[in-house]
């Protein structure tokens, strides 16, 4: 069922950009008025951006995440959207998301943006500051500016008189950078919308270099991975007797060797040793990717917990590398023991025939606006986000908000400038794909 839908989906979608692109590199009389009306409210788009960003919300800080979602529901409901908050179980330890809805018929968008940022209340770097055409701020970059874009490609939309009857969820999660867990009701909702629709854009941050732009159709997976050694604690003159073994640390060594020899090679697929700690007496909360030990060089270990990262370009390459992972595991150096878990938080987005047929239509769009042709961004060069939740269900095009660099730091900046190209690319679209445009015509 859900294989029949996103070839209908794919199918119509081939459909439609076939038709709005026969304009070739040309905006059509409503296309224009769009870009018209983009370029004279930039003002107001950096506004909301600018008060977005002096509201704290780290992803703990709960009452920012709301108030950063009240802004937002403001401005939804000024659109007719129908918004709820959808609050999470106290024991989450999560503030919830906000999600806003239109009924419409045809073509249905999901629109995903978040209202969490990494820096936490406590942190130095807490205000919007600009110079020039740049600006300076938590979140600014991811992805306050993605969710100011969402609401002003809506305002477009509506200015020539055609978002009435586009069927569109918004959906702005405020745990992105820290999801809670367990996923399957931290992202319920979401994947619900997700199977609901026929297109998803996500709006973290466009990538502009090499002298082009460039459309973001992939995203690989994100997951971690624990391994935990015994060996036998003994006199270290007697490693490698046929009483004493190995030991946990060169057991871990081995493991984690193979990992590298064995397990690699398989474009899309990396994992990562975070960390690794061994002796006689080890503590370590995952949590906090944090522990201690202690150990002394005349003793053989008897404990080590290896700790990292694994990131996959589809569900079936991550499948594989875990099967290889727990044989490598399971084949122990002598009187050693080693057991591995994994833990999955983002799936991966993996490329497909709808995605790069959005991308196409994204670039035709591009051309028309003057900026040359989009190439596809490696997604080795890209974390994961939300946008992976839904793309085993829809097609999906990602990186459609504006121009930042440094995010996750105090340097984290935008191209303020870049706020109204967003815009323009992504009320297009919507108004390429939802029909509108061949109606237009």
């Amino acid at each position: 069922m859900k294989g029949m839908k996103r070839f209908c989906a794919s199918a119509l979608l081939v459909a439609v950009s076939a038709s709005v692109s026969a304009q070739g590199g040309q905006l059509s009389e409503n296309e224009k008025a769009m870009v018209s009306w983009i370029d004279a409210p930039q003002d107001k788009a950096i506004a909301l951006l600018e008060e977005t960003v002096n509201i704290g919300s780290g992803t703990m800080n709960h009452a920012g995440v709301r108030a950063v979602g009240d802004v937002m529901a403001r401005e939804l409901d000024s659109l007719g959207l129908e918004t709820r908050w959808i609050d999470m179980p106290e024991e989450m330890n999560r503030a919830g998301h906000l999600f806003a809805t239109k009924k419409g018929k045809g073509k249905k968008f999901l629109l995903i943006g978040h209202l969490d940022t990494v820096f936490e209340a406590d942190d130095d770097f807490q205000a919007f500051s600009r110079n020039g055409n740049i600006a300076t701020g938590p979140g600014i970059a991811d992805m306050k500016d993605g969710n100011a874009v969402i609401v002003y490609a809506l305002r477009a939309l509506q200015h020539i008189g055609a978002l009435d009857g586009i069927p569109i969820t918004v959906a702005y999660t405020g745990d992105e950078e820290k999801s809670g867990r367990p996923l399957s009701i931290s992202r319920r909702d979401l994947i619900e919308a997700g199977k609901w629709a026929d297109i998803a854009l996500g709006f973290e941050g466009a990538i502009t270099t090499e002298g082009a732009d460039w459309a973001t159709i992939a995203r690989r997976s994100s997951s971690s991975w624990m391994l935990e050694v015994e060996g036998k604690q003994a006199h270290s003159s007697s490693i490698f007797s046929e009483q004493t073994g190995a030991g946990a640390i060169n057991e871990a060594a081995r493991i984690i060797d193979a990992f590298y020899s064995d397990v690699r090679g398989d474009y899309g697929l990396t994992f990562n040793a975070g960390t690794l700690q061994g002796g006689t007496t080890v503590s370590y909360d995952p949590s906090q990717n944090r522990g201690k030990t202690f150990g002394k060089t005349n003793v053989v270990p008897n404990t080590a917990i290896a700790h990292g990262g694994i990131r996959a370009l589809s569900v079936e390459q991550l499948a594989r590398a875990k099967v290889k992972m727990q044989a490598i595991v399971a084949s122990h150096l002598p009187k050693t023991s080693a057991s591995i878990t994994f833990t999955d938080s983002y799936p991966p987005m993996a490329p497909s025939p709808g995605n790069r047929a959005l991308a196409d239509e994204l670039s035709t769009i591009n051309q028309a606006l003057g900026r040359g042709a989009m190439k596809t961004w490696d997604p080795l060069r890209r974390g994961a986000a939300d946008i992976s939740f839904v793309a085993p269900y829809t097609d999906a095009l990602a990186g459609m908000g504006a121009l930042g660099k440094g995010g996750h730091t105090p340097n984290e900046s935008l191209a303020l400038d870049s706020m109204a190209l967003a815009i323009k690319r992504a009320a297009i679209l919507i108004y390429r794909l939802s029909g509108k445009a061949a109606q237009e015509q």
